[in-house]
């Protein structure tokens, strides 16, 4: 980051420090927006879906399941004066196209994502991750150190709590083939029960209006579209078990990455004590800040959160 672009970030920083956050709020890129302005890139693993704004620098955006890039939608317009941000779809989730027999497992969604930068001529970024996505990440950089400059962990997978308790009833019924016909469709042809306490909204966000309308088209749509992208989905979640990150701490403790862990206090899925262990474990944790009340997918309604903490930690 040269200095005019330090001085950009600080001034941020401050004014975010000084104002505090707003409410919460999902502003960004419609849908139409980002549905113009998804790229795809071919790799062995298939054609991998993604949205990137800015220039310079990379921030490389993971999100949870059974979400999509989407997800990011507002943390990329405010973030994108200072990075060039990338915000792909996992394998078997979102818009992507996967090769036929690829595997969809963490371990592989890691390689995916090599694959992808490599393609794109980028040697090194920083981690923005969430969910499952924050699974993908550790792996990430526990096997790249030398390509990942910062890591920001929101909600998410720990060693100790991976999978957590409350997906074992998906990876049981995805195992039966039966997970996205029993959750995944009904939440897609009826917005409101997808918002109720009985459907995703209920359990991962905190504000009763999300995820919208547009939202739930754009994440759920492609999951329900055909036979082939709900075994994908299925073949998502089982890969989540048994435990991706076991044996990983003593690797995470070696990482001298600068780590900033941002944890949603409402979370009904991750225990609340990963927080604490993830700030305990990695080698360069810069702290856990913690968001009262927020659930699992706080990152999306809350974006200001993520710019703000995401500059702190770049500058």
């Amino acid at each position: 980051m040269n200095r005019r672009e330090f001085l950009r970030a600080a001034a941020v920083v401050v004014a975010a420090g000084s104002f505090g956050i707003g409410p919460a709020s999902a502003d960004g890129l419609r849908a139409a927006e980002w549905t113009a302005a998804r790229k795809f890139v071919n790799t062995p693993f298939g054609d991998i879906a993604y949205v990137e704004r800015g220039v310079g620098r990379v921030a490389l955006f993971l999100h949870g399941f059974p979400l999509n890039g989407f997800q990011w939608r507002g943390a990329l317009p405010r973030l994108s004066p200072y990075r060039r941000c990338i915000a792909p779809d996992f394998m078997a989730l979102g818009f992507t196209a996967v090769a036929e027999g690829q595997s969809v497992a963490p371990a592989a969604q890691v390689a995916m994502l090599v694959s992808l930068l490599d393609t794109l001529g980028i040697d090194d970024v920083d981690l923005v991750a969430n969910d499952s996505g924050g699974a993908v990440a550790q792996l990430f950089v526990v096997q790249h150190p030398e390509r990942v400059r910062t890591l920001l962990l929101t909600n998410c997978d720990a060693e100790p709590d991976s999978p957590p308790p409350a997906l074992l009833p998906v990876i049981e019924l995805s195992k039966e083939g039966k997970f996205v016909d029993q959750w995944l469709a009904p939440w897609h042809a009826d917005t409101g029960l997808a918002r109720s306490s009985e459907g995703i909204g209920g359990m991962c966000y905190a504000d009763a209006a999300h995820p919208t309308d547009e939202a739930i088209a754009m994440y759920l749509g492609p999951l329900v579209a055909s036979p082939q992208r709900k075994a994908l989905v299925h073949a998502y979640a089982m890969g989540l078990d048994p435990n991706p990150l076991a044996g990983i701490a003593a690797k995470l403790s070696a990482v001298r990455v600068p780590v900033r862990i941002l944890w949603g206090t409402g979370d009904t899925i991750f225990s609340p004590e990963s927080a604490g262990y993830l700030d305990r474990t990695f080698g360069n944790s810069m702290g856990v800040r913690r968001i009262a009340g927020a659930k699992l997918f706080w990152p999306e309604e809350r974006p200001d959160i993520i710019a703000e903490e995401a500059l702190r930690l770049w500058t």
